[in-house]
């Protein structure tokens, strides 16, 4: 299942996409500006009302049967609330992968499988329901599911996967803390082995000064079809550092509408305390995001 959750090459973001992240940061322009600190805590709540277009890339370093093989995820997961009535909204998340995988085991001179890829994985889009006022926990439920797009074999499971969602957080002076939990099953699919699979991402944040903030959000994982015990459970430990700051902070952009565009950037470590066999030691992740607040 390490698979399922690693990433592309480069992150490169052309000039075509900068053109589109002016057009929908300009009607925010002539509005009162949310403070660093305020978008921050923002981007630390799944269920926040507030468009985002996360680019996270994930370098999974030691797997494979000699433990010494690096796979690359780029997950782009844009992440667009839609306003149901004045009481709820729908926050709608697609975690659309791109995956840079080699070879993860002796090839035997062609006679073996080789599990060398490059391509989409399996989309995973997500629905949470959740209150427009919340109080001071705040909480989302809605379905997940994951589509067999990958464009290889190796880089997906090959099923059609539904489940239920949950989120809960709360916000308290600097801090922000919480966890988000799904859990799904395959129903349909040409994919050989049977899903049913857990993920859980607890998230602690502390927010400092002029957009800083320390970060710990793990994602672990289960994978309840397993063939053997050791290899159910991915367990990463660590954490990290974040700033957000506008695009004219470090672009000569004064004047411009896109000067005020916010940017989230994360940068993060985490040591697998327990994988499965020939899973990734250890993880290098580092996220840019781009916001649209209203």
């Amino acid at each position: 299942m390490f698979t399922h959750q690693l990433i592309a090459r480069e992150l490169l973001v052309p000039a075509s996409i900068l053109l589109l992240l002016a057009t929908l940061s300009t009607p925010a322009i002539g509005q009162q500006e949310p403070s660093a600190e305020e978008l921050a805590k923002k981007t630390q709540n799944p269920v926040a009302d507030l468009i985002s277009v996360p680019l996270q890339s994930n370098f999974n370093f030691g797997a494979g049967f000699h433990h010494n093989k690096m796979i690359y995820v780029l997950n782009v997961q844009p992440v667009i609330p839609i306003k149901i009535t004045e009481e709820w909204n729908l926050i709608t998340r697609i975690i659309m992968p791109i995956i840079n995988q080699p070879s993860l085991f002796p090839t035997f001179g062609g006679l073996a499988h080789s599990t060398t890829g490059t391509g989409f994985g399996d989309f995973n889009p997500t629905f949470f329901l959740s209150p427009a006022k919340p109080g001071e926990l705040i909480w989302g439920v809605g379905p997940t599911m994951t589509l067999p797009t990958a464009t290889d074999r190796d880089l997906g499971s090959g099923k059609w996967s539904m489940g239920p969602a949950g989120v809960a957080l709360t916000i308290q002076g600097h801090w922000v803390y919480g966890a988000l939990l799904n859990n799904q099953w395959s129903f349909a699919g040409w994919g050989e082995k049977p899903v049913n699979a857990m993920v859980l991402q607890w998230f602690v944040n502390y927010n400092l000064p002029n957009g800083w903030y320390l970060t710990t959000s793990p994602i672990v994982t289960a994978d309840w079809k397993a063939d053997k015990a050791g290899d159910v459970w991915t367990v990463p430990l660590g954490g990290g550092v974040g700033k957000l700051f506008r695009l004219g902070e470090i672009l000569p952009l004064e004047g411009h509408p896109i000067a005020k565009l916010p940017i989230n950037t994360q940068l993060t470590a985490y040591g697998n305390v327990h994988h499965p066999e020939f899973g990734p030691q250890w993880q290098l992740r580092f996220q840019i995001q781009f916001l649209f607040p209203k």
